[in-house]
């Protein structure tokens, strides 16, 4: 194997690397919001995921949610069928064409969804209390931002094992 970089591969620096610092900090983020839920609830991560997208654009089918969310497609298909299971998410058929599946919420997930969503809420409110109004603005461009240069530069999506 031929040595690339030399010194510089020998110095490389991971906790200064833009890729593993946001997945750091966004696996912290949730990690903060899945305790303060899971236990209230009974939600994974995922779940939680599939609610909050069920919650703002249903009825949407499992595709629209792995797009929406970057979830691949296994995570998502287990979260729907432990949703479904518990009583959360129901399955329709799409009026206009029989063979395309949608999820709605039972009345049992929307209360839950309702009882989170004012969680959710306050926990961005802490987060973003660390930063001056004019400083959330630019995070929120920045992140805007650096999502379409990914999306620019062809990344997929999701990987396994990721969320």
């Amino acid at each position: 194997m031929r040595e690339r970089g030399g010194q510089a591969a020998a110095e490389f620096d991971l906790e200064a690397f833009l890729p593993y610092e946001l997945s750091v900090v966004s696996n912290r983020v949730s990690r903060t919001f899945a305790r303060r839920y899971a236990d209230a609830f009974g939600l994974s991560i995922p779940e939680w995921r599939v609610m909050a997208m069920v919650g703002r654009h249903a009825p949407l089918s499992s595709n629209q949610i792995c797009e929406r969310t970057a979830m691949d497609k296994a995570k998502v298909s287990r979260a729907v069928s432990r949703l479904i299971e518990a009583g959360h998410l129901a399955r329709g058929t799409n009026p206009q064409d029989q063979r395309l599946i949608q999820l709605t919420f039972t009345a049992a997930g929307r209360r839950v969804y309702d009882a989170i969503v004012p969680l959710a809420q306050e926990i961005e409110a802490e987060l973003m209390a660390a930063f001056e109004p004019g400083e959330r603005e630019t995070l929120r461009r920045l992140l805007r931002t650096l999502d379409a240069r990914v999306s620019h530069l062809g990344t997929p999506a999701a990987a396994d094992g990721e969320d």
